[in-house]
């Protein structure tokens, strides 16, 4: 609920104004509204629920719940929020800020298991009987949307709709992945008891070692996977620096973790 209201908001705060149709059903009405003034909350309800009830028959019953609430609070926001006081008819601001805005709600939305119905449900559709992933399908259905769009508006701004989509893609990957600061470090060595002492003392994490061969040296080595905290890391490289400058140490940003000392606790 509270994704679909941010959906809804980037609607009627940012699209809307700027008349951009950044796919979907709310691309749909956004043209309609153009071309005959018609009520967006009623076009995306007129629209939403026949392909709910089509979604239902051909998907089952396990996306249909959630599925629901979203087609039911996406339009009823905007219905709700139609005369907020705050719009942005810049078609580059509206594309950027209304493109996070709308990323944030899906993001959150798809984290609950649930979906905001209308074209996605299309594009699953089409996935299930062309055989296409879940993107190229999904590719197909905003962009029909979108060529609809430049052929009412005009192109520059379909341009622009197109942006939306691309930043609204790249924040629901963030929101999804709850990306944090961690970092997974890398360290090859030839000292592995000395190495995982440090880690084990110094920091207390966890570590998972691998056998490995040096690919100019040809040697046996051991590789050393630990996650850690980003001041852990700035610690753990100084120390490194300082007792093993001669193992080799990557460290790699890590976008999400699960398992004891993050998720879940230590012990």
């Amino acid at each position: 609920m509270i994704g679909s209201v941010f959906v809804g908001l980037a609607y009627n705060i940012f699209f809307l104004p700027a008349r951009l149709a950044a796919g979907g059903v709310s691309g749909i009405s956004t043209i309609l509204y153009e071309l005959y003034q018609f009520e967006p909350a009623f076009v995306q309800w007129l629209i939403n629920i026949p392909i709910f009830f089509l979604g239902l028959a051909l998907l089952g019953k396990d996306f249909s719940l959630k599925t629901l609430v979203g087609t039911f609070f996406v339009p009823l926001t905007i219905y709700l929020s139609k005369d907020i006081p705050f719009a942005i008819d810049n078609p580059l601001l509206a594309a950027i800020y209304g493109g996070i805005l709308l990323g944030v709600g899906l993001g959150i939305v798809y984290r609950g298991n649930g979906s905001t119905g209308g074209l996605a449900t299309v594009a699953q559709i089409v996935k299930k009987y062309t055989g296409l992933s879940s993107g190229y399908a999904q590719l197909i259905v905003d962009g029909i949307v979108v060529i609809g769009s430049a052929m009412v508006f005009n192109l520059e701004l379909a341009l622009f709709a197109m942006m939306a989509i691309f930043v609204t893609s790249k924040v629901i990957d963030f929101v999804q992945l709850q990306t944090s600061p961690s970092k997974l470090v890398l360290i090859i060595t030839e000292q592995e008891e000395r190495v995982q002492t440090i880690i084990k003392e110094e920091i207390d994490r966890g570590l998972t070692k691998v056998r490995s061969i040096g690919g100019f040296s040809n040697q046996e080595k051991t590789m050393i996977l630990c996650v850690v905290e980003q001041q852990e890391a700035i610690y753990l490289k100084k120390i490194l620096q300082e007792e093993e400058p001669h193992s080799f140490v990557v460290f790699i940003n890590a976008s999400e973790i699960l398992g004891r000392g993050f998720s879940l606790a230590k012990s």
